[in-house]
């Protein structure tokens, strides 16, 4: 097995700028892999890199009521 480096809840927050609730929501919608050691969550941290190198989705355009 590669060398993975698992990253805290807390330092993904970090890294990406964000609460750790915001990660936790990832984490728990799937949009972001994590690992589970007893109460707490590990995140890889190229998942991390995957996460923060997807393009920004534009919002759908809004259709006019009239």
């Amino acid at each position: 097995m590669p060398d993975v480096r698992f990253l805290t809840v807390a330092e993904v927050a970090d890294i990406m700028r964000v609460s750790k609730m915001t990660v936790y929501r990832l984490v728990h919608s799937g949009d972001l892999p994590a690992v589970r050691f007893g109460r707490s969550y590990r995140v890889p941290e190229s998942a991390v890199t995957a996460v923060l190198q997807r393009p920004v989705s534009e919002e759908p355009p809004v259709a006019d009521a009239g």
